[in-house]
């Protein structure tokens, strides 16, 4: 595919120059309307963000969701306008009238780009590093999906071709996560990855030299990436060279064996002529005498606010036309690919439906009750079954792979050929098998880049307990609603000798408190079956259900024979519900319910067993996953969980902060109210209370507060 610079020879008119000179009136203006924002990275980037826009990013704007269409990365979200009125001036939703609303209740415009809010906006990015590390998964994801779709295709010839273009600043550089995400895509030499560095030296705090004084470039030069500067301060004069950005575009674009990034060197709030280069420029409005001198300076009418000549937005509109030109052209590729593939073809149109292949969950194992299964090995299984039916299904470890057991066998590591064998067998740049190295922060931004891609399903796995490290995109991947699995293996104090460090206590009570975010802790194999394919097909439904992590133990714990239990559903229904009833109480009505999850809840089933002895009708719910069982409907919440049974106890190994809601004030909960030790792990769940017999306990307790 031909991309949108090399159409015609390059040349910058006076109405391109006026277009420029608009959008940083404009951004002054929303910014100055609302009373905050971030008005001066907008001005410098204008001319790079409008050259960007109008002569090398591939879209549509009439056709916004164009499944050929170029990605573009603003991930100085800060600096939201820099995107805003490129969409406003592409005609792609946005008008005069949400620059007028920025920050605002209700607007098009918020204070950050929001995935799924605004047209246009390919993701969120909010805090600083995740855009670029997001847009490293969006590269990946290309690359597999075209993988999928068109493998044998000559590079630049296949319709699933196409570039991720990213603004970052000297913030986004600093923080860790893009060390990370950089360092990978150096390493699979991601062709079609395309960043451009916003180096003014300003952040809030003034001169970067404060915090930050490295080289960049050669930094980036060792992580394997092409670099290039363009420096608009060379001769000691600021020169908006726009052709020399247009020509470092074009040598990135034709690098198509390593990722590229362009330093481009600005003055900050250019040419504001007294808050320039200054941090007052970074992050506040610059007051309305600035905004008038600026606007002289630019020759325009200082009494105008939100002015845009008729001339400059029809010029700028006209990129919709480039835009249709090579929508169509991409079409006839497209048509052509469709008719020499017809298979692929068919595959395509299901995943772009959001279906699974029929017959898929008939693969899924069934495990016989009565043998000891972790459920990280059941997961094991499962993710081999699914993966038969399902090849959009992809992901790896953060170098865990053997402990997190998500290892697709028979697949090929996803690296460039050139790395040939491999500890998994042999690699391919199309191959399904994602090595993350010993970086967590990056593996949670990149799942996050992958899913917003779109056609293909990621999971990445590591210990929960380094979830904390992959907050913050957990935190993302919830707010934007993505498809994203997360396989968190050793999930308690149950994974033994490594101790305190690697023992997650407060791990799953944190990450239920993230809106729409789902933690499943199966508490047998065959849950686990339940919690793999209710996601599965969560992930691909109509509603956008947000991320899932899966809590999986390393030990053994038993698997149930529900029929024996006198259990209301099975383990894929009773799962998928979020809390069922695993064992019913004996001989008519609970006086007390025990609530277990994971491998907790071989306790519950123990306790009961021993109240039951005692002529206490017990009944025991699973509840692998609180979120879905809020989903539910009153009355079967009410089935589960009858109001008029008070006595009730909770068994979790870790903070019982979350299941007052489901005990009530009567009930209690056996629980882990301080970090892990390093010992076996029955030694561990003996000495720190958490047994059969502490959970007896604890049932006669609220039995007795409610003075049955």
């Amino acid at each position: 595919m031909s991309t949108a610079s090399t159409a015609t020879p390059f040349e910058w008119t006076d109405l391109d120059k006026r277009a420029v000179d608009t959008v940083r009136a404009l951004a002054m203006d929303a910014v100055q309307n609302t009373g905050n924002g971030h008005p001066g990275t907008a001005m410098s980037l204008a001319p790079a963000a409008y050259l960007l826009f109008q002569r090398h990013l591939r879209f549509d704007p009439a056709d916004p969701h164009w499944a050929g269409r170029d990605r573009f990365v603003l991930s100085c979200g800060h600096s939201s306008l820099t995107q805003y009125i490129q969409l406003y001036y592409s005609g792609l939703g946005l008008e005069l009238e949400d620059l007028k609303h920025f920050r605002q209740w209700g607007s098009l415009t918020p204070g950050h780009p929001e995935y799924g809010h605004t047209e246009g906006i390919e993701v969120t990015t909010g805090p600083l590093g995740q855009g670029l590390s997001n847009a490293v998964g969006m590269a990946m994801a290309a690359r597999y999906e075209r993988g999928l779709f068109d493998p044998d295709a000559e590079a630049g010839t296949s319709p699933f071709d196409h570039k991720i273009y990213v603004f970052v600043s000297d913030g986004d550089l600093e923080e860790g996560v893009t060390s990370e995400a950089s360092s990978i895509a150096g390493h699979q030499k991601l062709g079609d990855l395309v960043v451009v560095y916003d180096d003014n030296h300003i952040s809030i705090e003034g001169d970067t030299k404060v915090a930050f004084g490295e080289d960049v470039l050669h930094r980036y030069e060792a992580y394997g990436w092409h670099v290039q500067h363009v420096d608009w301060l060379a001769g000691g004069e600021y020169h908006e060279d726009v052709q020399a950005l247009h020509e470092a575009l074009l040598a990135a674009e034709a690098e198509t064996d390593r990722p590229s990034i362009i330093r481009l060197r600005t003055i900050i709030g250019w040419p504001a002529p007294n808050l320039q280069n200054s941090g007052k420029a970074h992050g506040a409005a610059l007051g309305e005498a600035e905004v008038a001198a600026t606007k002289k300076v630019m020759g325009m009418d200082p009494d105008k606010t939100f002015d845009v000549p008729a001339d400059v937005l029809a010029h700028a509109r006209k990129v919709g036309e480039r835009g249709a030109a090579e929508h169509q052209a991409w079409d006839t590729e497209f048509a052509a690919w469709r008719s020499k593939s017809p298979e692929r073809a068919s595959e395509f149109d299901r995943i772009a439906k959001r279906e699974l292949p029929a017959g898929w969950a008939e693969k899924l194992p069934t495990f016989e009750p009565g043998k000891d299964v972790p459920t990280r090995k059941a997961s094991e299984a499962i993710i081999q079954a699914i993966a038969e039916s399902v090849p959009e299904l992809w992901g790896g470890s953060a170098d865990l792979a053997e402990s997190n057991l998500t290892t697709i066998k028979g697949g090929k590591s996803f690296l460039p050929a050139v790395y040939g064998e491999t500890e998994f067998g042999e690699s391919s740049p199309y191959g399904r098998i994602l090595h993350f190295g010993i970086r967590e922060h990056a593996m949670g931004s990149i799942l996050n880049g992958i899913a917003v891609h779109g056609n293909t399903l990621p999971f990445g796995g590591t210990f929960l307990v380094f979830s904390d490290y992959m907050r913050p995109a957990v935190r993302l991947a919830a707010l934007m609603k993505l498809p994203v699995t997360y396989v968190w293996t050793h999930d308690s104090i149950g994974l033994g000798e490594d101790g305190p460090t690697h023992q997650p206590v407060e791990h799953v009570a944190a990450l239920r408190l993230i809106p729409g975010m789902t933690v499943l802790r199966p508490g047998d194999a065959n849950e686990t079956v339940g919690a793999w394919k209710a996601l599965m097909e969560k992930h691909t439904g109509t509603d956008d259900h947000g991320p899932v992590g899966i809590a999986l133990t390393r030990q053994g714990i038993p698997t149930y024979d529900h029929e024996a239990l006198n259990s209301s559903l099975d383990a894929i229904e009773g799962t998928a519900k979020g809390g069922y009833v695993l064992a019913e109480a004996g001989g008519g009505a609970p006086k007390v319910i025990l609530i277990g999850t994971g491998s907790e809840v071989q306790l519950a089933i123990q306790a009961r067993e021993a109240l039951e002895a005692d002529g206490i009708p017990t009944r025991v719910v699973s509840m692998p996953s609180t979120e879905w069982f809020e989903e539910q409907d009153a009355a079967y919440k009410e089935s589960v969980l009858p109001a008029a049974v008070k006595a009730r106890v909770s068994v979790e190994a870790g903070v019982g902060a979350g299941w007052k809601q489901y005990v009530g004030d009567a009930g209690r909960s056996v629980s882990l109210e301080h970090f892990g030790a390093s010992a076996d792990y029955k030694t561990l769940y003996r000495e720190f209370g958490i047994t059969a017999e502490a959970v007896e306990a604890a049932a006669r307790e609220s039995l007795a507060a409610v003075g049955a």
